[in-house]
């Protein structure tokens, strides 16, 4: 990052003596910060751009006009026989480790299956894989070929699946016999046949990947054949075809927890520039490093933590639960595969606590240099357990971003304080700022999530949405040219940002806006309380707070457990917050990707059909609400 800096003061003629000033000036030149990015990065352009930023405006900026480029050949630009890839697993087998250069060998031989198969450029190819390296080869073959990559993990039924790959309709699916969690297998064959027969005729072939079958009958599937027998051939270069700078690189899916998932296409130059600077700048991360993050290939994490191996970094990927056999399984990896840069969610960092995990202590971690955080707003008590529990002098980083962007709005800064309960910075070239309305900023006030300034990694748009509607309605419709991305946030004093939840789901009681993480962290805090989920509930012209608790077995909910709760919400926040009801819960619902669904709770309570229950990792327990929670509410 220093370096950066001082390269961009050097080239730009700006005094940047610090991180706010190097910000201020890449949203003030975003054409001059994004071009010297890619010099900085090394990012191998087949062709230069004759002009990297026109028609500034959201909607329809233009990005690297004139540029080709293949996301591929920029991920394996390292030759080397350093590992590339560590797979591991819940099991405790040895790891599978991959060389740099025994990953182009495979990316090579699955690409010459794909190409044997007529996939060329613009065709689609789907993973519905678990974390395993197969998963990044497909991805990196059908990059090289000018294919757009697409992956869901096992976890999705078949109509999850069906609802996302049936939109794009690939050409060549990729995907395991089974899968293991929690100690527990689960053959998926049966799923995989359904799938291929609803993809229809357009499906070339199906790749089966054995996990849980030691030689999966593919019989009766189009094309169908085991991995091993894909890759059986000598290729041992891959092919990288130059293509423009917004080709379609990746499909990504919204939650679906509204409706049918939204298909969001990225473009392959805006998604490497993006993790490239996320990665190398405000990571730090570069060869020698080791990156982790728990996530599925069904979550935009999966895509971040591929792009590591742009910055020459190892990147580890787990398959399984992050809790087994023992709570403490993700840390004893960290120890075990010297990990710097370890990712994991505020709901990992809280069980750890409470189930008296003490990883700085037990294990060696003197490798790990950064701590990251997602999937929802970081409590100050998830702060004070890593330092206290990880280690004292690693950096600890909540990053917050999204699907649509396939990247960070606001993320970590190495060279930067690390504030409890705040994100440390906006990311370089983000222009974010809290509206309250139209070009009404504010500081130290909660308001709505906006950026005001085109950066390269907007969606190049939606799948089969040729007049772009869709599109502008999700992000455009509230401020005409401004990015607004649905959550609540406020900007600190000290130039940090607070998250406080999804802003479609802000409370409003008496008029008065509160954002769910606001009572969701010190309820969570309590030694009690396993999970939890706030709505409010529409009554006559106001709103109810509504606070839903899952218990841990041994604990009940009553009068005193309530009257604690309510104290710790008033102390922690303002007796407004204090919830008019609490009521246990069996379970919260939740999506694969590990967020929580309020509004689906709430509609369940309100009596209205919640759609799409295949998004969500558990989705019986929106029965519950609508049965037995309704009864509790009154409804």
């Amino acid at each position: 990052m220093t370096a950066f800096r001082n390269l961009a003061a050097a080239r730009s003629g700006d005094s940047l003596p610090d991180y706010d000033a190097l910000w201020a000036w890449s949203v003030r030149e975003p054409a001059a910060f994004w071009s010297l990015l890619a010099e900085h990065l090394g990012v191998r352009f087949h062709a230069a751009p004759v002009a990297v930023l026109e028609h500034p405006v959201m909607p329809g900026a233009t990005w690297f006009r004139g540029a080709t480029l293949n996301f591929a050949e920029n991920l394996l630009r390292t030759r080397s026989d350093r590992p590339a890839i560590v797979s591991v697993d819940e099991s405790g087998a040895p790891a599978r480790v991959l060389s740099f250069d025994d990953l182009r060998v495979q990316v090579a031989r699955f690409q010459a299956f794909l190409v044997a198969n007529g996939v060329g450029v613009g065709d689609r190819v789907a993973a519905w894989m678990p974390n395993r390296e197969e998963t990044v080869i497909a991805m990196l073959a059908a990059a090289g070929l000018g294919a757009t990559f697409s992956s869901s993990s096992p976890d999705f039924g078949v109509q999850g699946v069906f609802d996302r790959f049936g939109q794009i309709r690939p050409k060549v699916l990729i995907t395991s016999d089974g899968s293991r969690y929690g100690g527990k297998s689960h053959s998926m064959m049966d799923k995989v046949r359904e799938v291929a027969s609803r993809l229809g005729d357009g499906l070339a072939a199906v790749v089966v990947v054995p996990l849980v079958h030691e030689s999966p009958d593919v019989s009766g599937l189009p094309g169908g054949v085991v991995w091993t027998d894909a890759v059986a051939n000598d290729a041992v270069e891959p092919t990288f075809v130059p293509l423009p700078f917004d080709h379609p690189l990746y499909i990504l899916f919204s939650s679906g927890t509204t409706g049918v998932p939204k298909c969001i296409v990225h473009g392959a130059g805006g998604t490497l520039l993006q993790h490239g600077k996320e990665l190398a700048l405000h990571t730090d991360l570069g060869p020698g490093d080791v990156l982790f993050y728990f996530t599925t290939c069904g979550w935009m994490m999966w895509n971040w933590l591929v792009s590591g191996l742009f910055t020459g970094t190892t990147i580890v990927l787990w398959d399984g639960s992050p809790a087994h056999p023992t709570t403490d399984a993700l840390w004893r990896m960290v120890a075990a595969h010297g990990v710097t840069a370890f990712g994991t969610s505020p709901k990992y960092l809280s069980m750890c606590a409470k189930e008296g995990v003490e990883p700085g202590r037990d294990l060696n971690l003197s490798r790990l240099r950064t701590v990251l955080s997602t999937g929802s707003p970081l409590a100050p008590d998830n702060f004070s357990w890593v330092y206290e529990h990880v280690g004292q002098d690693v950096q600890l980083a909540s990053i917050s971003g999204g699907t649509d962007i396939v990247s960070c709005f606001m993320l970590g800064a190495p060279t930067e304080p690390v504030w409890s309960g705040e994100i440390q910075k906006r990311g370089l070239g983000m222009a974010v700022a809290a509206w309250r309305d139209q070009d009404d900023p504010v500081v130290g006030e909660k308001a709505e999530l906006v950026c005001t300034v085109p950066f390269p990694s907007m969606p190049i748009g939606f799948w089969n949405d040729p007049d772009g509607a869709k599109y502008h309605k999700a992000y455009f419709d509230t401020f005409p040219g401004v990015w607004r991305h649905g959550d609540w946030i406020e900007l600190t004093e000290h130039g940090g940002v607070i998250v406080y939840g999804r802003s479609d789901a802000t409370l409003n009681p008496g008029g008065v806006r509160i954002g769910t993480a606001e009572i969701d962290r010190p309820v969570e805090a309590q030694p009690e309380v396993a999970d939890c989920v706030v709505v409010g509930l529409p009554v006559g012209d106001d709103v109810d707070i509504v606070l839903f608790v899952v218990l841990k077995p041994e604990h009940a909910l009553d009068d005193a457990l309530i009257g604690r709760l309510k104290t710790a919400i008033r102390t922690s926040a303002s007796p407004r917050h204090v919830p008019a009801r609490i009521l246990a819960a069996p379970a919260v619902p939740r999506t694969i990707s590990g967020k929580k669904v309020e509004i689906a709770v709430l509609r369940a309570l309100c009596g209205d059909a919640v759609p799409n229950r295949d998004a969500m990792a558990n989705p019986d327990v929106i029965d519950w609400f609508a049965s037995e929670g309704r009864r509790l509410v009154g409804r």
